[in-house]
């Protein structure tokens, strides 16, 4: 087995760490430019509909239709984010149907071979779920891709295959699990990752 280089792994490292504090500053952005402007909305909507209420129900009324519309906005934004920070789909139904929801969430259209394939540690359905989400999102709105999944030799396998799509994201993902990415002449893309993880990539 190869050992990467050192200064391969400090680069690795160096990107993960950049791409971790980049996400969370994107969440935060989220949170402070929707849900909270929202929640800023709803609370001077609020306000106003205290005081109609002491004089005329009829525009009462058509403000607090305004306010079921701003709050079921908020809770679709709230989930959007919750849902890109870590999708509660992965846990409830498994990789298959949370990797379905991914790609229609970024616009791609997949399909998803995995015959038989069971559940695999929470951590190792994570890492992948991430590093297709990353190629997914590379490959842009629009694109075709075709992801099969299986399980063999002590390790989940996945081939993405159909669209161009930018690995460095995932390759460090991937290789932050333990595992591997390699991209084929043809451009598709085989990650590995195994099913039992080292402590170093928990």
């Amino acid at each position: 087995m190869l050992v990467p280089a050192a200064d391969d792994l400090l680069a690795s490292r160096a990107r993960l760490a950049a791409s971790a504090a980049a996400e969370r500053r994107r969440i935060e952005r989220a949170l402070h430019d929707g849900v909270q402007q929202d929640l800023i909305a709803i609370s001077v909507r609020l306000q106003l509909l205290r005081e109609l209420l002491g004089a005329d129900a009829g525009p009462a009324l058509e403000l607090l239709d305004e306010l079921q519309r701003d709050a079921r906005g908020a809770l679709e934004r709230v989930r959007a984010v919750a849902a890109d920070t870590y999708p509660s789909l992965l846990d409830a139904r498994g990789l298959q149907d949370a990797l379905r929801e991914a790609a229609r969430a970024v616009g791609v259209s997949v399909r998803i071979g995995a015959a038989g394939l069971g559940r695999a540690p929470a951590d190792v359905e994570a890492a992948a779920y991430f590093c297709c989400r990353a190629l997914f999102e590379s490959a842009g709105p629009g694109a075709g891709l075709t992801v099969a999944i299986r399980d063999s030799d002590g390790a989940l396998h996945i081939d993405l295959s159909g669209a161009p799509v930018e690995v460095a994201a995932a390759r460090d993902l991937a290789e932050a699990a333990g595992g591997a990415l390699t991209v084929d002449a043809d451009g598709s893309v085989a990650t590995t990752i195994p099913l039992s993880q080292p402590s170093s990539a928990r």
